[in-house]
């Protein structure tokens, strides 16, 4: 009888493993595939993110001679080496969560895991052999699958999704992008960059369309500038799959068609929760009717001692937020009493040339809300590392509330804003003002300051601007 038996080892999985081994509880990790880590480590997060570091890479000798080095010739991309890279990344990082397993005691079982009544977890293995597991408490973390569009399902040759173009041997000479979310504008970003014609296809007003509008229409103009292009507020119509190619009809918004031709087609719609299958049914857990897994503060579901965690429930299908999930509900199995996560203050992420991050409040959504909003911006061009860079596209904004000074967004769009975002989710954390963000001492010359001038820039008196 174990105390925890977990369904996935994805970051959320994993990370409950990890937490509930350190808690001294009896643990035992339940994967379907042959490697751990999930669709984050696996087709997701990492592989992307290394491909997007060849792309920088590339940009970056590019410009070379900017900055007094010469190269020979024309740099140009070697996608077999750049997919050698990306696996040995994702083999690397895998093994580490199989280290990690071992570290912290805990078993791990391949195979398929169903829950077959409560307290117990039925797990065929590949060859069909199966047995069954007992535990305490049950955690659900199978993740998501790429979500398929009718009339946009994947060939694996012209259409492709998510997972498949991690795939790719070779640079289309174009391609076509359906979804302006973080991933469509990700693998934008890395094809432009090696090389590709990209045409980007947006039901949305805007690229982005989640993120603040000042860095939607920031991010438009970066693309259109790196020859990117877009059909916003637009959607394919129809798809001719061709022997070479595609031909998608594009219909907007103001009734009009058009016609586009590309070598690929990159669906980029979504993902769908991985719930079906794995025996809700024979312990009464009803999923909402998107497929999530309804669940308590603490990750409870309507069953005692079964919870679900990360891409499986009706939050942000987001790998830290999965892993934040996963130590709430360790923690409350464990009787640690844990707080509530805040949902709110998760910050989103997207690793495309400029980079985008942004957490808490939009300036729309906290003057939807009520508040008495003041906003500060300062540009990347004022500051004296983005200029060593080369890299002066972007801003910081705050967003923040005129009565009591504090902080309740903020948006960057520019060099290292994946990394820069960790001091506002600090800021937001600790509810601090935008005068202790304006305070706080940065170390120049850095990107880092930035915060400190757009904070400034909120009071009314920036530095250097």
């Amino acid at each position: 009888m174990y105390d925890v038996a977990i369904i996935g080892s994805g970051p959320g999985g994993y990370a409950a493993a990890i937490h509930a081994g350190q808690a001294g509880l009896k643990t035992v990790l339940i994967e379907k595939q042959k490697r751990l880590g999930g669709t984050c480590t696996l087709v997701g997060c990492i592989p992307t993110k290394a491909m997007l570091h060849s792309a920088d890479l590339i940009e970056e000798i590019r410009h070379a001679a900017d900055n007094g080095i010469v190269v020979q010739g024309n740099p140009s991309v070697n996608m077999g080496a750049v997919l050698a890279k990306k696996n040995k990344v994702v083999e690397q990082s895998s093994n580490g969560v199989s280290f990690l397993m071992k570290k912290n005691k805990v078993t791990v079982v391949t195979g398929f895991g169903k829950i077959a009544g409560k307290g117990k977890v039925e797990v065929t293995a590949e060859g069909g052999a199966k047995q069954t597991i007992e535990a305490k408490n049950i955690v659900i973390a199978t993740g998501s699958v790429v979500r398929e569009f009718p009339g946009l399902e994947s060939d694996g040759k012209v259409v492709l999704n998510s997972d498949q173009i991690l795939d790719l041997d070779r640079v289309p000479k174009s391609m076509i992008v359906v979804g302006a979310g973080a991933v469509g504008m990700e693998f934008a970003s890395v094809h432009a960059a090696f090389g590709a014609k990209i045409t980007i296809v947006e039901l949305m007003p805007h690229l982005l369309p989640i993120e603040d509008e000042d860095v939607s229409k920031e991010m438009e103009r970066a693309y259109k500038k790196r020859g990117i292009d877009f059909r916003l507020e637009a959607k394919v119509e129809k798809l001719e799959r061709l022997p070479n190619g595609v031909k998608a009809t594009v219909a907007k918004k103001d009734g009009t068609t058009e016609v586009l031709e590309a070598e690929l087609l990159l669906s980029a719609i979504g993902r769908k929760p991985v719930t079906e299958g794995i025996g809700l049914e024979s312990v009464g857990i009803k999923t909402d009717g998107r497929g999530f897994i309804p669940v308590s503060p603490m990750m409870e579901t309507n069953v005692p001692g079964i919870f679900a965690i990360g891409d499986a429930v009706p939050t942000a299908m987001l790998a830290h937020l999965a892993t934040q999930e996963a130590l709430t509900c360790i923690d409350f199995i464990a009787g640690r009493n844990p707080p509530a996560l805040k949902y709110e203050q998760c910050p989103g992420a997207t690793y495309s040339s400029p980079e985008v991050a942004s957490v808490g409040l939009t300036e729309k959504a906290a003057r939807a809300k009520g508040y008495d909003v003041k906003v500060g911006k300062f540009p990347f061009s004022a500051n004296g590392k983005a200029r060593i860079l080369g890299q002066t596209t972007g801003f910081v904004k705050i967003v923040s509330d005129t009565k009591y000074d504090e902080v309740l967004g903020v948006h960057i769009i520019g060099p290292r804003a994946t990394d820069l975002i960790a001091e506002a989710c600090a800021a937001l954390r600790l509810e601090a003002t935008t005068e202790d963000l304006a305070r706080t001492i940065h170390p120049h010359p850095t990107v880092a300051e930035i915060m400190g001038e757009a904070a400034h820039a909120t009071l009314g008196h920036p530095l250097h601007i």
